[in-house]
């Protein structure tokens, strides 16, 4: 009379183990292993950089930049619409990129903004440009429409990987970029 052996799957993967290592247990039990296997660590995330911030500001409320910095763990965006009617202050989580609004107004005067809106060189072209000249991480810029008869620029802040700032001018019609003197920092770094 013949019997019928059963043998059980942990029994087969401890036979396996023992007589051909780590691999054969593997190989003699896919489906447990793959019902037990840890899920891979999700990735960290990555820190939102000034164009980041610019491109989830401007997501959430189309429009221009006027001005863009960081405090911390937060970055903070003004926008203008296209228009000139519009105004946002955003906030963006350095961190996940996600976007609040703090204050939205409806009901500007277009004409404030109208130097902004028809410049060539935008917030992100001047962050681009201030870092080509001046190579860190862009930290802030702010739109300077100067009053007393100079072209407007972007201020922009440049942090080195020294942890240096470098603050330089991005002309708003040429792109050039230039060092700012002491004398022309009205900046408000507050």
């Amino acid at each position: 009379m013949k019997r019928n052996l059963y043998v059980s799957a942990a029994v087969a993967a401890a036979v396996a183990l023992l007589a051909g290592g780590p691999a054969a247990a593997a190989v003699a039990t896919p489906a447990d292993a793959a019902r037990t296997a840890p899920a891979a660590a999700p990735a960290a995330p990555a820190d939102t950089t000034a164009e980041g911030a610019a491109a989830a500001a401007l997501k959430d409320y189309p429009g221009v930049i006027e001005s863009l910095d960081r405090d911390g763990n937060v970055w903070h965006v003004d926008v203008v619409t296209k228009d000139g009617k519009g105004h946002a202050e955003l906030k963006v989580d350095a961190a996940n990129g996600k976007v609040t609004r703090e204050n939205v107004d409806t009901d500007e005067d277009a004409g404030e903004h109208k130097d902004l809106l028809a410049a060539k060189v935008t917030a992100e072209k001047a962050l681009k440009a201030a870092v080509a000249a001046h190579p860190g991480e862009a930290w802030a810029v702010e739109w300077d429409s100067d009053d007393n008869g100079k072209s407007a620029s972007w201020h922009v802040e440049v942090r080195g990987s020294d942890g240096k700032t470098w603050d330089g001018s991005v002309d708003a019609t040429t792109g050039k970029v230039t060092a700012r003197s002491d004398s022309d920092d009205d900046y408000d770094n507050g």
